[in-house]
């Protein structure tokens, strides 16, 4: 028999339901915008989760061991909202009142670091369950590195409330079949299962076996009514009883639950419910007035806060004892914790010298060994591209269901899923992801970029294979558009080293960037480290750009580069020995472009004419450098061919480069 609630308690939740529907109807009927949809539907479900299943302390919501709850189907936000203000979340009845208002804490989907208790930044279905699995082997790492027999310090479930939608995007599935592999019993998620989308009832495109499909990638599948508590409990017992699988938790649902005409309909799902709906569903729960909150619900909940801060009580202790027989556990956790924050003059990396000739995905995978000895919060992973990516297998062991002390992951052929994955990782906070692939394949991957971005989230993206010379595989693989594409992301920094000693300082910088998430581009093919011209270049690096070959007093022409372009800069260089030619390596454009005037300046005078070359896409470099400027760039798709050739037969070589030199000098000598 499972775990039955008292009379009081089911009508405690009831006014906690009832409320949660008052609210939410209120709130986007006010807002004119919102989805009341699913508030209505999973009222009595949110009710339950967050009064009488999570482990949480409203007080501190960033305890490093409360159960995480994510909200997949973060449409549904004022369920979420709702509980965080009945709970006791610093969130207050004037800001359920400003929903979706400019500067609000309520916005129109739950966003990471403006609400307190809310995880992460969901809207984009599927992402908020890919984060899931992330926060879920975050805490299998973590538990395996500082658990005790005698003490569990970090032992909390992951939950999530998962919708159709959620579960119709790709990113979901491969997330999902990943979670399976992994064994990741810790994860429960509930599905919502109301059988209607925006556009219609399900039916219209969607005829999955959805437990099937689950259970086929080794999942427990449970089964229920999202309106019978004491079966939802019972239901979570057996989740949290098989510890080798995560479980998903079928709930039949009915979408708008109350409202009067809406019920059941697509129509409830997307936009205010309208006057007389309203009006009708109060009347059906017995509410007066607008933004009701029963006191009843305010009790229940104040009086479980009681309960949770004795278990968090409990739980400083146990710490406290953990901390005084394991100081070095201890100091290891902290570490992690001080670790992405810490400077790295310190570190010890590979030692590239002029002449040397690495690829820099070879070069990067050789200082990836180096950081991972010297930086434990360290860990990532690759999707079925370890080698071509990293030159060589990382020098971690594999994450697994038999090895969670693994620190390398193999996402397999899953890119959409390893980017969200990466951000659940990095939102557990004391650990610091990085994941690889082609940089072709950062489509695949841009959504969960994107959200990296907008989370500020210090996710480290290894991009190899960065051009055209790649050669024989072709347009499928060659990068043209892509440099293009992840800089117009908002506060995502993208770097292109020119060669080894580049490489190091861009893991350097990465590495100290808390703020958002690094893009590190990197060949495949080998590239000689050549000499610099700023003795201060490694500073001037972390600006931008930097001078690598100077001409001698002001310079009439100054050539700008990117990665491995900057090498055919520097071939073309000696056939015009006497002109005033300079060349600047630039690997980050949008470091430089945040300098004051007088350091650009100080590079690419306003007076001289500029040459920039890279192989893609010339689309920002116009507004850059918008006079006295030539830009050598590739408007095409590529072409199969040996790298060299291929990037010849597209225009990025020192001939075509030399022809724009002497159009410019012959142009300059005209009257």
């Amino acid at each position: 028999m499972g775990r039955h609630l008292s009379s009081t308690v089911k009508e405690n939740l009831a006014a906690s339901a009832l409320t949660i529907r008052a609210l939410s109807a209120d709130a986007i009927e006010k807002a004119q915008s919102g989805h009341p949809g699913l508030p209505l539907g999973c009222a009595e479900l949110g009710a339950l989760i967050y009064g009488e299943i999570l482990k949480h302390n409203p007080a501190d919501p960033q305890w490093i061991n409360r159960d995480r709850f994510i909200l997949s189907a973060g449409h549904g936000s004022m369920l979420l909202y709702s509980l965080l203000f009945l709970t006791g979340y610093d969130l207050t009845l004037t800001d359920i009142k400003a929903f979706r208002q400019l500067g609000s804490k309520t916005p129109g989907h739950p966003e990471r670091g403006t609400t307190a208790g809310v995880e992460t930044t969901t809207g984009p279905l599927g992402q908020g369950f890919g984060n899931a699995v992330g926060i879920a082997i975050a805490e299998r790492m973590l538990a395996s590195r500082f658990n005790t027999a005698e003490h569990r310090i970090m032992d909390h479930f992951t939950y999530v409330l998962a919708s159709d939608g959620d579960l119709m995007e790709g990113v979901c599935y491969e997330a999902v079949s990943l979670a399976g592999h992994l064994g990741l019993g810790k994860l429960i998620v509930f599905y919502d299962s109301n059988s209607i989308s925006i556009d219609g009832s399900t039916e219209l495109a969607f005829s999955d076996h959805v437990p099937g499909r689950f259970q086929a990638c080794n999942w427990q599948v449970l089964q229920g009514d999202a309106y019978d508590l004491d079966g939802i409990l019972d239901l979570v017992d057996q989740a949290k009883n098989d510890t080798d699988k995560p479980s998903l938790i079928v709930l039949q649902s009915q979408i708008g639950k109350g409202a009067p005409k809406l019920a059941g309909s697509h129509q409830v799902h997307g936009g205010a419910l309208g006057r007389e709906e309203v009006e009708g569903l109060k009347r059906s729960l017995g509410v007066k007035g607008e933004f009701f909150v029963s006191p009843q619900a305010l009790a229940y909940f104040a009086e479980r806060g009681k309960a949770w801060s004795e278990h968090y009580d409990r739980w400083q202790a146990l710490f406290a004892d953990w901390r005084q027989k394991n100081p070095n556990l201890y100091d290891e956790l902290r570490g992690l914790e001080n670790a992405q924050k810490g400077p790295t003059a310190e570190l010890g990396l590979p030692n590239f010298k002029i002449g040397d000739s690495p690829a820099t995905r070879v070069a990067g995978g050789k200082i990836l060994d180096s950081l991972v000895e010297q930086r434990p919060e360290l860990v990532g992973g690759c999707a079925d591209l370890t080698v071509p990516c990293f030159g060589t297998t990382p020098q971690l062991t594999a994450f697994s269901r038999d090895n969670p002390c693994g620190r390398f992951l193999y996402y397999g052929v899953r890119e959409h899923a390893m980017g969200s994955i990466s951000n659940g990782i990095a939102l557990h906070s004391m650990l610091r992801p990085f994941c690889a692939t082609f940089m072709a394949f950062s489509d695949y991957m841009r959504p969960a970029i994107r959200l990296a971005a907008l989370m500020k989230l210090p996710v480290i993206y290894i991009m190899s294979h960065d051009s055209v010379k790649i050669g024989e595989d072709g347009p499928t693989h060659q990068p043209v558009e892509h440099l293009a594409a992840l800089r117009a992301i908002p506060g995502l920094m993208v770097l292109r080293p020119a060669d080894a000693q580049e490489t190091v300082e861009a893991w350097k910088l990465a590495l100290e960037r808390t703020g958002g998430p690094t893009v590190i581009a990197l060949t495949r093919f080998g590239i000689e480290v050549f000499p610099k011209a700023d003795p201060n270049w490694r500073d001037s690096f972390r600006r931008g750009a930097y001078l690598v070959k100077d001409c001698g007093g002001n310079p009439d022409l100054v050539i700008i580069a990117t990665g491995s372009e900057v090498h055919e800069a520097l071939e073309v260089c000696p056939a015009y020995g006497d002109k005033k030619i300079r060349v600047v390596s630039m690997p980050c454009r949008e470091l430089f472009l945040s300098q004051d005037i007088e350091f650009r300046t100080s590079l690419i005078p306003q007076k001289a004419d500029r040459i920039v070359i890279e192989a893609g896409v010339a689309q920002g470099w116009q507004a850059l450098f918008s006079e006295n400027c030539s830009i050598l760039s590739i408007e095409r798709f590529g072409l199969s061919a040996p790298g060299q050739r291929a990037a010849s037969a597209l225009g990025i070589d020192s001939d075509r480069l030399s022809a724009m030199i002497h159009s410019i000098i012959k142009r300059n000598k005209q009257p």
